[in-house]
């Protein structure tokens, strides 16, 4: 489609003007009521949870809506593109073959708690405020990986925090008498749920342990398992978008038909009817956590570095590189299956066929960079738990553990790409332009004492724990990262998948 009209700027009241080739919210905004009031709004949110919430309205099934916060300098970005659409926006669903555009009027509000928290903490404190639900990345949880536990001293722990502010409000809620509330993960980690209440408690503990007695009968925490490839929007979306459908959009989000939401069914309070879209609603999620984790996120992680050593920029044109294709395919098949947990009613097989084919899809346009954001806290809890399983250091929670012997090769060299990556220059000797990571500073320590000392990124213990001491691991990676830095990135593939 294209136009020769003006562009419209989307506010509620210019729904009216979008093209009729755009879907828009048929059901009335103004009588919608902030049940959830959602922190960390990115494309992710926006792409999911937010989208089931519309659909929940279009259908008739709910008054639900959101209310979106963020709690970090940056956030005020959303908010200007938010407020003045009124809360408005424009999700471009991009499958190979075809392309949907909608606009989503679920989110009804928008706070900024930089630097004064005072609103969000009165929202969360609300009786009409049901669920809090999260999206602050992997990185965003102050818990040690290594214990579980929460960690005081984490550089996201402390005072103008997520869960610091969530803590605050949560007292708030218990002073005002105003009962029961949902905590609602949806971040890519293992037991989100889990991890939310580690962080919530491990908050409320230091600054008001009284507190923890009222969230532990009051609060639920449920773990869920989301997935939805959402690429970061780049201003070629925003002029295509202006270009073919008149519309002017400060931050539409861009994302893959496909989608999935395991819930776990443990709401304190009022819930939306989920269960009457795509999302499985169930007691156990944790199988399905595994899958996800670590098959899309480790095998996503696998082949971000590797692709960005190989001056490759987005996903699909990764996944059309022969020597990526085939390490991708070969680490999910004879890696991470072999020590992965049974998943009722799943064919593995047909998942990691799919996988291939959603990291293929040259219309998301999914950036490498985004990918390498955050690896210190995105390989302890997406490639690590195989690597473990396949030496038989550890077994998951079910008691599952290989019996075929350890393979290893491709998280090696998927570690040793991290490490090369993290010293600034690709394999054509080109600069990189690092991402961001929690631990950047000392990733970048250990990465260049690997360059002289063999085997030193290997303590880097805040993410590696113990597995630096295990000889075999160590003798792959080694071999892995002079594989890559002497004779790059489709020779050192070539040497991994012989190991097979």
């Amino acid at each position: 489609m294209s136009s020769l009209n003006s562009p419209v700027e989307i506010t509620n009241e210019t729904l009216s003007q979008i093209p009729s080739a755009v879907s828009t919210p048929s059901y009335a905004r103004a009588s919608l009521r902030q049940g959830i009031v959602h922190i960390g709004v990115g494309g992710f949110h926006r792409s999911h949870l937010a989208t089931y919430a519309h659909e929940l309205c279009e259908m008739g099934n709910t008054d639900w809506a959101i209310l979106g916060a963020g709690v970090l300098t940056f956030d005020e970005a959303m908010q200007k593109a938010l407020d003045p659409q009124d809360g408005l926006y424009t999700l471009i669903s991009r499958g190979p073959d075809e392309t949907d555009v909608s606009i989503i009027g679920s989110i009804t509000g928008y706070l900024l708690a930089h630097p004064d928290a005072a609103e969000l903490i009165a929202a969360i404190a609300k009786p009409s405020t049901q669920i809090v639900s999260l999206t602050v990345t992997e990185g965003g949880y102050p818990i040690d990986d290594a214990t579980g536990l929460f960690a005081a001293d984490s550089p996201v722990a402390g005072p103008n925090s997520a869960f610091a502010i969530l803590v605050a409000g949560l007292q708030a809620r218990q002073e005002q008498g105003h009962g029961k509330l949902t905590v609602l993960s949806c971040d890519n980690i293992m037991s989100n749920g889990h991890a939310a209440q580690t962080s919530t408690l491990g908050e409320a503990g230091r600054s008001n342990p009284d507190l923890v007695a009222w969230i532990d009968a009051n609060v639920s925490f449920p773990n869920s398992m989301v997935d939805r490839i959402t690429p970061a929007t780049s201003d070629a979306d925003r002029t295509w978008l202006a270009e073919t459908y008149s519309i002017t959009d400060l931050w539409p989000v861009v994302a893959e038909p496909f989608r999935q939401w395991v819930l776990e069914d443990n709401f304190a309070g009022e819930r939306p009817p989920l269960e009457d879209l795509d999302i499985i609603v169930t007691d156990d999620v944790e199988p399905y956590e595994h899958m996800k984790l670590r098959l899309l996120n480790a095998g996503h992680s696998c082949l971000a570095y590797l692709a960005a050593l190989d001056g490759i920029e987005t996903v699909d044109k990764a996944m059309a590189n022969p020597s990526i294709r085939s390490y991708v395919a070969s680490f999910l098949t004879h890696e991470a299956k072999p020590v992965l947990p049974p998943v009722e009613g799943i064919d593995i097989d047909q998942y990691n066929a799919s996988l291939i084919e959603r990291f293929s899809n040259p219309a998301v346009g999914d950036q490498v960079s985004r990918l390498c954001l955050d690896g210190s806290a995105k390989f302890p809890k997406f490639l690590l738990p195989t690597l473990r399983a396949q030496l038989g250091a550890d077994e998951d929670s079910s008691g599952h553990r290989s019996t075929e012997g350890s393979s290893i090769q491709h998280s090696a060299l998927a570690l040793a790409a991290w490490c090369l990556y993290l010293n600034g220059t690709d394999c054509a000797g080109n600069p990189i332009d690092i991402a961001s990571d929690p631990l950047l500073d000392e990733a970048k320590s250990f990465a260049a004492a690997e360059v002289t000392e063999p085997g030193a990124f290997l303590a880097f213990t805040q993410v590696f724990g113990d597995l630096g001491h295990n000889e075999a691991f160590r003798n792959a990676f080694v071999s892995a990262f002079g594989d890559l830095r002497e004779r790059g990135v489709p020779s050192a593939i070539e040497s991994c998948l012989d190991s097979e």
